[in-house]
Formats: structure tokens, C-alpha cells, sequence
């Protein structure tokens, strides 16, 4: 079994427990350090979404390297039961919110909060990181409007997207794993100082 640890930040070198089972496809130390240098220090005093939580180890790392708070979602109570365990062990407990729920019913009801950043990685080769963006996409009170949307898959579930209100700005290939990334299309009377840069070099 792969061993689970936080990279970065205030509980660097901690391990993780894993979700008994199969049913959950943990991100590799490489692409979390390779996502968390594409964001930066933009990560401290955020707000995280994590819709297909896990492990919790993206939103941990997150909390780890000075995010305000995450939102863990996931509708499997030995996940969920995972999620707090780690969360207890790297005490970043009191800045975190764990839900057990089904992402798409918590997308399709009202929102109470913007996010800064939204990380979609649900179970692999059943199109739901399609459903999770388009559910994202109608809903952009969900997002602050300089958010950024992340999408973790395997390359061969690539595909186009028609957006309306979020657009694609650039992706990373790490192997077995693609990272897509989002942010809100500019409104009308916006103005580029209203959204975070573009990473790419």
C-alpha cells in the first residue's frame, strides 16, 4: 500500500492513513508537490473545496501550507471516517469542515460560501469528472470569481467540455496523472486585475 504523507507546511512528514479498499485513487507525493507549487503562496488564507475528499490529502496539504479552510466531501463513511482521523493527526481539525455526503447534492443545493480553489477527483472511467465540472459550471455561486477548478484524471478521460461560465486555461500531464485547471470566464465590466495570474511559464 502507498504510504500517505503531508509534503509541505505546518504537518510536513506526517503520514496519512488510507482508506481501506479500492475505492479511492490517492494522488501521488509528485503531482500534490507539483500542484501546490502551481499555486503558490495564493494558497495562504484560502478557502478549499474538496469534493471527492478521499483520503482528505490534497485539502490536508492545503490546510498544511496555511489555507483559512476546507471543505472535505465525500459519501463514504470509511473515507469520511479516514478524513477525520487525519485530520486529528496533523491538527488541522479546527479549520476543516468534513461532510458525508453526495458531492453532486451538495453542488445542486444553496450555496453558503465562495471558494477559492475546487478540487474535482472522483472515481476514475465513469465520466463523473464531467458531471462534477458542468454541476460546477451552472452553479458559479459555488466561486469566488478569480476561483480556480481542478481536476484530477487520467489522461485517457480527457476530453472537451462545453463551459459557460468557466473556462480552461492550461493542464499537466505527471505520468498516469492529468491536472486540468479552471477559473470563471471575466464578466462584463471585470478587469484582469480581478483574476489570479495564468501559472504557466
Amino acid at each position: 500500500m502507498k504510504v500517505l504523507r503531508v509534503i509541505g507546511g505546518s504537518a510536513r512528514g506526517l503520514r496519512l492513513e488510507s482508506v481501506p479498499g479500492e475505492s479511492t485513487r490517492p494522488i501521488t507525493d509528485r503531482v500534490k508537490e507539483a500542484l501546490f507549487n502551481i499555486i503558490g503562496q495564493d494558497i495562504v488564507a484560502a478557502s478549499f473545496l474538496d469534493l471527492f475528499a478521499g483520503t482528505g490529502a490534497v485539502a490536508i496539504e492545503a490546510l498544511s501550507r496555511g489555507a483559512a479552510f476546507a471543505r472535505l466531501i465525500d459519501a463514504h463513511p470509511l473515507a469520511v471516517r479516514t478524513i477525520r482521523a487525519n485530520l486529528k493527526k496533523t491538527r488541522l481539525a479546527d479549520r476543516a469542515e468534513v461532510v458525508q455526503r453526495d458531492a453532486f447534492a451538495v453542488l445542486g443545493g444553496a450555496a453558503d460560501r465562495r471558494f477559492d480553489y475546487v478540487y474535482i477527483a472522483p472515481p476514475q472511467y465513469k465520466g463523473l469528472w464531467k458531471k462534477a465540472l458542468l454541476t460546477l459550471d451552472a452553479r458559479p455561486d459555488w466561486l469566488q470569481s478569480d476561483a480556480w477548478v481542478i481536476v484530477q484524471i487520467h489522461p485517457v478521460e480527457a476530453e472537451p467540455v462545453e463551459l459557460k461560465n468557466l473556462e480552461a486555461f492550461d493542464r499537466r500531464q505527471y505520468g498516469s496523472t492529468m491536472l486540468m485547471f479552471y477559473i470563471p470566464r471575466e464578466q462584463p465590466g471585470g478587469t484582469e486585475d480581478d483574476r489570479r495570474p495564468d501559472p504557466r511559464p
